[in-house]
């Protein structure tokens, strides 16, 4: 099962990185961007969990795109030690203007396995995600 999670991945994420690969970003990249336009700002652990990424990685990855002028930190007033991060304008264009190749590509899937069997999917990993 591992093997064919990872060969599912990568179907689903060569495409993308293509359309990425435009802008400039790495997939991590583009999930953070995504995950802060989807749920607004998010303190930093919150962030590396919605982004299924390590809190140290989504550090370094969150400072690239601070000098990128894509997203903004902020120390939390109530607690110095926490740091909100949010989407900047530009952040959003970029997601803007990947938009339509990002709806192509998962129109493209669900025409090719159907979207009964895309819902079937996202309900089985939305189980896996509760383990």
């Amino acid at each position: 099962m591992p093997i064919a999670l990872i060969r599912a991945r990568e179907k689903v994420m060569g495409p993308i990185r293509e359309m990425l690969s435009n802008s400039g970003l790495t997939e991590q990249q583009w999930r953070i961007l995504r995950v802060l336009e989807e749920l607004g700002p998010l303190d930093s652990t919150k962030l590396s969990e919605n982004a299924s990424l390590l809190l140290p990685s989504q550090t370094r990855i969150v400072q690239t795109l601070v000098e990128k002028g894509l997203v903004t930190r902020q120390a939390d007033p109530s607690d110095r030690r926490r740091q909100t991060v949010a989407i900047t304008p530009a952040g959003q264009k970029i997601i803007l203007d990947n938009l339509d190749e990002a709806k192509r590509l998962a129109i493209h899937i669900e025409t090719v396995i159907g979207k009964e069997k895309v819902d079937q999917l996202l309900d089985i990993l939305e189980e896996f995600d509760r383990l």
